[in-house]
């Protein structure tokens, strides 16, 4: 056989090689869902990102956060409270365990982030407390209260103070998480009842949309 042709051969072995690995890869590779199919799951995402305006509360290390510190990042955001007896803790729960999912798989990260609806009682320190238990990497802020709702009017999230009948008080609040891309807008919401898969298709697919995978 001569040069030319075994050269010719090893061409095309080599290329139907690449086409044959460049299927397998699309056969296993898990589909990028639509807008509209992702709603079905209750993943909401707007039409476009929307940039939150400037703001400044206090994060659990006594530090300020600001909307500089939702960038360089996908941010999965909850505004509830610790002293919540029952959606706050599941919701943090689900984010954690998708975090962990994520990260077994060697999948995109993203941060978990508290924003307490209930400064009267949230210290940065009780914050700090409170969300580590969940996992170490999520962060807890608190602020005014004028500027709690300020951030949730802009990412469709309201909460209110309900007396109790003990003469304490509790809050009612919206249970949906927040997305917030890596440059720090407001991208969408993760519906109620949120699950840890629901977490890992929501980061997945806006990280391969985003070209990270």
């Amino acid at each position: 056989m001569s040069s030319g042709i075994r050269n010719t051969l090893l061409g095309c072995f080599a290329f139907m090689a690449l086409m044959l690995g460049l299927f397998t890869n699309n056969m296993f590779r898990e589909p990028v869902l639509s807008d509209a199919e992702l709603r079905e799951k209750g993943i909401v995402l707007l039409p476009q990102p929307r940039q939150v305006a400037p703001f400044a509360l206090l994060g659990e290390d006594g530090q300020p956060f600001t909307e500089a510190d939702l960038a360089g990042g996908w941010t999965l955001a909850y505004f509830g409270f610790t002293s919540c007896p029952d959606i706050c803790p599941v919701a943090l729960s689900v984010l954690a365990e998708g975090r962990r999912r994520l990260e077994a798989e060697g999948g995109p990260d993203f941060r978990g982030l508290l924003v307490s609806v209930d400064p009267e009682r949230d210290t940065p320190e009780r914050l700090r407390e409170y969300v580590s238990h969940f996992d170490p990497s999520f962060r807890g802020v608190t602020g005014a209260v004028e500027l709690i709702e300020t951030l949730g009017a802009q990412v469709s999230v309201a909460f209110a103070k309900v007396p109790t009948e003990d003469g304490d008080y509790t809050i009612d609040h919206t249970g949906n998480v927040v997305i917030f891309n890596p440059q720090g807008d407001y991208l969408g919401l993760l519906r109620m009842p949120q699950s840890p898969g629901q977490v890992e298709l929501a980061i997945k697919t806006l990280a391969r949309r985003a070209g990270e995978g």
